[in-house]
């Protein structure tokens, strides 16, 4: 009688001494998580925060080498600020921090603010910490990128003024994610970098994020599906975490393996057409540099 073999999860972690991470979102849900299982395999891992108080709550609980760093990814003063106080190398980015579903607002700098935050705040971060990053960035998606009603970036709106649905905005943020992966794979490919850019989603994970949802009768559907049909945590976070550690082809992109990527153990899955778009990708390139006033760096300035 054969055995079955046993599903990934975070004992297959590898010994992560030595390693730092930055984790964005990090006080809570699928950040804290996967502070968790990254500290305890080793490595030393910043919490990027809004709430620095309740940043150092979260991490009086981990087991591991841990600290607090302000980050609000909603200003990107703020994110410049964490990115000029960083000091020395950074094996691995992982950019969890979103909002999901919220009423119609706007970022410190005038974005939209699923957009803002899911997208061009760790568009920027992302590429003002590249001349320190040595291994990976892990950008944490959705499977709200591919919703019925065929997600798309509205560059001639993106910040949806007048036709804001809170769907809408999140669907076009999560889709950001992944074209963001796939150009700045290309680039980091195209400047001789060794760094890889994967990204990741949970499927249906139970977190406080479905609780901002801008709909009562949404809010109470999650609300009795996070008890009777969602993952964990602990659970949501494995694709991020198998992102980070596994050796993966740049660009990956990770999700759950169960019926409909709901649930299950972390595997390679794929993207909708819309996400595998080499030009918009490059377009949304473009746009957020404008946007965000931060470039690419320069190949001479990247680890090799």
């Amino acid at each position: 009688m054969t055995t079955q073999p046993s599903k990934w999860n975070v004992t297959d972690i590898p010994d992560q001494t030595g390693r730092t991470a930055v984790v964005t979102g990090a006080n809570s849900g699928l950040g804290i998580a996967t502070v968790e299982a990254l500290a305890g395999a080793g490595a030393h891992v910043v919490l990027a925060v809004r709430d620095v108080k309740r940043g150092e709550a979260a991490a009086a609980g981990v087991r591991g080498s841990v600290e607090v760093r302000r980050l609000d990814l909603a200003d990107l003063t703020s994110v410049r600020e964490f990115a000029a106080g960083w000091q020395g190398g950074l094996d691995l980015l992982v950019n969890n921090a979103g909002v999901m579903n919220i009423p119609e607002s706007a970022t410190k700098d005038g974005f939209e603010m699923q957009f803002g935050t899911n997208h061009l705040g760790h568009f920027a971060l992302t590429n003002l910490l590249l001349p320190h990053i040595t291994d990976r960035v892990v950008t944490v998606s959705s499977g709200a990128h591919k919703m019925p009603g065929s997600p798309r970036i509205h560059f001639d709106n993106l910040n949806l003024t007048g036709e804001y649905a809170p769907i809408t905005a999140y669907s076009q943020s999560k889709l950001a994610n992944l074209l963001f992966t796939l150009e700045l794979q290309r680039r980091l490919a195209e400047s001789g970098s060794s760094v890889r850019a994967l990204a990741a989603h949970p499927g249906y994970a139970a977190t406080n994020l479905q609780s901002h949802d801008g709909s009562a009768l949404r809010r109470a559907l999650m609300r009795v599906g996070n008890r009777f049909m969602a993952q964990d945590s602990e659970a949501g976070a494995l694709p991020t975490l198998y992102a980070a550690v596994q050796d993966l082809p740049g660009a990956s992109y990770v999700g759950p393996d169960g019926l409909g990527e709901m649930r299950g153990a972390p595997t390679l899955v794929g993207r909708s057409p819309a996400a595998s778009d080499p030009a918009t990708a490059r377009r949304l390139w473009t746009v957020s540099e404008e946007l965000t006033g931060v470039t690419f760096p320069q190949s001479a300035s990247l680890p090799a």
